[in-house]
């Protein structure tokens, strides 16, 4: 038998700056356990089952998995959400998107879609605040969707609906008035794609042409078409990107154009209301 003390010092050597978080992270997964009690029971002792999987998931983290592929969850505006190898991992830098959606006006039925929803992170996180909405995730992937819709049921939040599209494909009858997305956006040939997590997430959702801009380029370019008057478009980039985005809405004709920054201080969400008729 291995003590909790013993088992948490043995992942010292996990990769990247979190390495004992990560590892109580997996073993509170393994052992069906929150944190709390590992810090209340560091001498407890834990089975051979238990200690066995949480070894198996420390090798495949030296490796590099990412954490929340290890434990299928990734917390997200508070909610427990399934994640895979088909679907980004929410992160934390998106929750800035989510936050600028829920201060803009909109009617109290508003019409909302959220492009490439993946795990649905964005979409139900505005649904679990906002119960008079109308709520549409779209994606091309239907692996991904399959996670989003069972996401979905199991936070309670079945009146999300979910449909494969390819961006407008697939809705192409419909108007909203409110946009949100997290779009592919890195540069195809950039080297964070060989670098921590990126390495396991689905290349589709991640690489957007040479530059990275082409689908914000085409989200932008197509959103009026789509959008009440008065409607807003809200999209996630990467940090290097808002000049970028914001001549590209302001071209297109939005107005109140302007740039959010994330948790650490980068600009990362960048959005624009298009103009009455």
């Amino acid at each position: 038998m291995t003590s909790v003390r013993e088992l948490l010092h043995c992942a010292a050597d996990l990769p990247g700056d979190s390495a004992l978080r990560d590892a109580e992270v997996l073993l509170c997964h393994c052992a069906d356990k929150s944190r709390s009690w590992l810090y209340a029971w560091p001498e407890c002792e834990v089975g051979s089952a238990v200690a066995d999987h949480y070894r198996r998931c420390l090798a495949a983290r030296r490796l590099g998995h990412p954490v929340a592929h290890l434990t299928g969850r990734r917390e997200f505006w508070s909610l427990e959400l399934e994640v895979n190898a088909h679907t980004l991992i929410p992160r934390p830098e998106t929750e800035t998107l989510v936050e600028w959606a829920l201060q803009l006006p909109m009617p109290e039925d508003a019409q909302v879609i959220d492009l490439g929803t993946g795990s649905g992170a964005i979409i139900l996180a505005l649904a679990s605040e906002r119960d008079n909405w109308h709520f549409l995730g779209v994606d091309s992937s239907a692996m991904a969707l399959a996670v989003a819709r069972s996401n979905g049921q199991r936070l309670g939040l079945e009146r999300v609906r979910f449909e494969l599209s390819d961006w407008f494909g697939g809705v192409a009858e419909e108007r909203f008035h409110l946009m949100v997305g997290n779009p592919p956006y890195i540069e195809q040939h950039d080297p964070h794609l060989g670098m921590g997590d990126l390495r396991f997430e689905p290349t589709e959702a991640l690489i957007s042409g040479a530059a990275g801009l082409a689908d914000l380029a085409y989200l932008v370019n197509k959103a009026p078409e789509h959008l009440f008057p008065g409607g807003w478009l809200l999209l996630e980039h990467g940090f290097e990107q808002g000049d970028a985005v914001r001549q590209q809405l302001q071209g297109r004709g939005f107005t109140d154009v302007q740039t959010r920054k994330d948790i650490s201080g980068q600009e990362r969400i960048t959005g624009g209301c298009r103009g009455a008729e």
